[in-house]
């Protein structure tokens, strides 16, 4: 099993996952130059096999997985004794997928159409906007420490993240700011930090 991964991107939750499972796959680092690729001039990295040369992409058995949401699906239920995942026959399990797929089909699209000042009455009617992504937030987080109650997910580990890499977004909650800081205060998110550090390093050095 091999992760492609570049540091300190989006792919970062991958990695803090993978630092939580105990039992990480290959990682392989590659270059994204996101500011060229945005503007249709950069160059992909020959060593990503990730069809649109993006990360992260998770290659295992020879079946490439990619979408950040996919992956973390995958190894938890890969993994499931790591205990991030909501099994299958569980009654959770319907809320713990809704969480996942809202974060990718709502939450993502919304943060980065206000990173990039785009407005419009459809869009917004269609998914809303950060106010309302904050306000579901803080109601789930009003009834337990985690999204899912009382323990840590992999739902948490997703939808956290974007306060990490846009901290700008970061509202004026109480009960946001004090759930990213117990994420980001694991000691998987930690490690993983601090193995980005290490390769950012490497690359300037």
């Amino acid at each position: 099993m091999t992760l492609y991964h570049a540091p300190q991107s989006r792919s970062s939750r991958v990695l803090s996952l993978i630092e939580e499972l105990g039992n990480p796959p290959e990682i392989k680092i590659v270059e994204v130059d996101i500011p060229r690729m945005m503007s249709g001039t950069g160059k992909r990295d020959p060593n990503n096999p990730h069809p649109e040369g993006k990360v992260p992409l998770l290659v295992h058995d020879g079946v490439e997985i990619w979408e950040t949401a996919a992956i973390l699906l995958y190894l938890t239920g890969l993994y499931p004794q790591c205990g991030l995942g909501v099994a299958q026959g569980d009654p959770q399990r319907g809320r713990y997928l809704s969480w996942m797929f809202w974060y990718a089909g709502v939450v993502e699209p919304v943060i980065i159409a206000h990173l990039c000042g785009l407005s419009h009455p459809g869009f917004e009617a269609s998914l809303r906007g950060l106010p309302e992504v904050f306000a579901r937030l803080e109601t789930a987080l009003a009834k337990g420490p985690w999204l899912m109650g009382d323990r840590f997910t992999t739902v948490d580990l997703l939808l956290h993240s974007p306060f990490i890499w846009a901290p700008q977004i970061t509202p004026d909650s109480a009960a946001i700011r004090d759930w990213v800081e117990r994420c980001k205060s694991r000691p998987a998110a930690e490690r993983a930090r601090a193995r980005d550090a290490a390769a950012m390093a490497r690359w300037a050095a």
